[in-house]
């Protein structure tokens, strides 16, 4: 009778586990849905605005090597 029980504790904690690992995806993928909406709605917006800065205006880069991000100082 104990190894049933053990079993059932342990079933319902991996339950628990996946209903908060669901949960947490589900929250993570309205996120992403917001902010999909929202780059639509002001993707208009941002078209009409002139660009205040330019490729050429940046002081520092930075660019991914192997995995690594390196910053480069451009003079």
């Amino acid at each position: 009778m104990m190894d049933i029980e053990a079993e059932v504790r342990d079933i319902k904690q991996h339950v628990i586990e996946i209903s908060g690992k669901i949960d947490e995806l589900i929250y993570e993928r309205e996120i992403i849905a917001m902010m999909k909406l929202a780059e639509k709605s002001l993707s208009g917006f941002f078209e009409a605005e002139p660009d205040i800065y330019k490729i050429t205006d940046l002081k520092v880069r930075y660019k991914k090597d192997n995995g690594d991000i390196k910053q480069i100082t451009i003079s």
